[in-house]
């Protein structure tokens, strides 16, 4: 009989998701490794025998990559090739006892907030010195600061709330410990992130706080990009735009999913706002901050929305003529408001309204980057690929933004560094450049 148990263990975590989740694997990869414990995360090397796999369910696609990656686990398990698997994240928290039933080959299912009790399995303490410490995942240059978790919004369509739980902000000065403990490592930007961003402070300090912790975060030592994701509309506290408008090193950008531009949609959505409402933010935004580049999500085909409700979408995004957008097909989660509704809108409708949306955003994207031929523009380098050195600029976030591209034949230049870079030539979503 195959078995490994006179080997040491090593551990390997699998990450699913959004940076969220990477965030909380990489806070359990400080944990493991400051208890001494042998772990990678993501290796491809095969040669861990104890797997964890951090979930994502925030959406159909999501939930099925997180049951695939799970079974894959379960059918190495079978055959001896690993020990041990356990599951942690989203899909666990939400559907952990369907999940103890269906796949039984899993050791144990562990929910968003039970770290302490996944440790235990390693016989590994939960370290409280090491907050604020964090080993990242990612490029060295650029890391996610996690500032709050869980979420209060009532939003009908979203599972989120009950897969983080409520909304619980981190107290600044541990945000701002680990900010200093990232920029000592080298990193230079930082990604700031919550399930609810603007509501920060809410909780705990009674007020909406985010203005604040910008400020704060800003005077840290080494870090030369701060950039805002998940703000939420409804309430939004203009002060963050005032320190975004005074501090250099806080990024023009701003991400703030709004989900629809039909006033109709908002409240079946439950978003707590009208699409005049949300029209006036956006002018306030480009006005306090000009220049600033806006993110934003939208959902289509969420239960009754009609061919109106679709074309007024659209005349909104003509209008608001965004810098970035992205889109997700209406996912019919369990257990939420949306879910009491017939999910009427068909597939291949939700899929056209969607590439619809994504070839308006294509052209305006497109009339943007051609106004910035001829411009110069600070460029972080991420990475080099296939002869080009990769980099952005601070109106674009990693993975999801439009990249500068630089030919590294005729330029070397290093990993991690910020060089201006004069914009030659530009295409929906990339601008081509030589460094001056």
């Amino acid at each position: 009989m195959k078995t490994k148990t006179l080997k040491k263990n090593k551990v390997n975590i699998v990450t699913l998701g959004c940076a969220k989740n990477l965030v909380d694997s990489e806070v359990l990869l400080t944990q493991l490794k400051g208890n001494s414990i042998d772990v990678t995360h993501e290796s491809t090397n095969d040669n861990a025998n104890i797997i964890v796999v951090n979930t994502c369910g925030f959406i159909d696609n999501a939930k099925q990559e997180s049951v695939d990656t799970i079974l894959q686990y379960a059918d190495a398990k079978k055959e001896g090739l690993i020990d041990k698997l356990y599951v942690t994240g989203c899909l666990s928290q939400r559907y952990k006892d369907d999940l103890e039933n269906e796949i039984p080959q899993v050791d144990a299912f562990f929910g968003t907030r039970e770290l302490p009790a996944l440790l235990k399995k390693f016989k590994a303490d939960y370290k409280h010195e090491l907050v604020g410490e964090r080993i990242t995942t990612t490029s060295s240059h650029f890391a996610y600061l996690k500032i709050a978790e869980g979420c209060d919004r009532p939003c009908s369509f979203c599972a989120i709330p009950l897969m983080r739980g409520k909304h619980v902000s981190r107290p600044m000065e541990e945000l701002v410990l680990e900010a200093k403990h990232l920029a000592k490592n080298g990193v230079k930007e930082l990604l700031i992130i919550a399930q609810d961003s603007t509501y920060y402070g809410l909780d705990i300090y009674k007020k909406r706080n985010l203005a604040e912790l910008l400020d704060k975060l800003a005077d840290v030592e080494g870090i030369e990009w701060i950039r805002l994701h998940y703000a939420y509309p409804t309430g939004f506290p203009l002060d963050v735009l005032d320190v975004m408008a005074k501090r250099d090193n806080i990024c023009n950008y701003l991400d703030i999913p709004l989900q629809h531009g039909s006033s109709s949609m908002l409240s079946k959505m439950r978003r707590g706002t009208t699409r005049e409402k949300t029209e006036q933010l956006l002018s306030t935004i480009r006005e306090k901050v000009p220049g600033i580049a806006i993110r934003t999500t939208l959902i289509a085909g969420h239960p009754g929305e009609t061919e109106e409700d679709f074309q007024e979408m659209l005349d909104f995004i003509k209008k608001s003529r965004f810098e970035r957008l992205g889109i997700f097909n209406y996912s019919h989660e369990e257990s939420t408001h949306s879910h009491t509704f017939e999910d009427d809108v068909p597939e291949e409708v939700k899929q056209d309204r969607a590439n619809t949306v994504m070839e308006i955003q294509a052209s305006i994207s497109e009339e943007i980057n051609q106004q910035k031929i001829g411009k110069t523009f600070k460029v972080l380098i991420d990475r080099k690929e296939s002869g080009n050195f990769i980099g952005r600029t601070e109106y674009d976030s990693p993975e999801v933004d439009n990249e500068v591209i630089i030919d590294a034949e005729k330029h070397y230049l290093r990993i991690g560094d910020f060089v201006n870079v004069k914009i030659d030539s530009a295409t929906e979503f990339d601008l081509y450049g030589t460094p001056e």
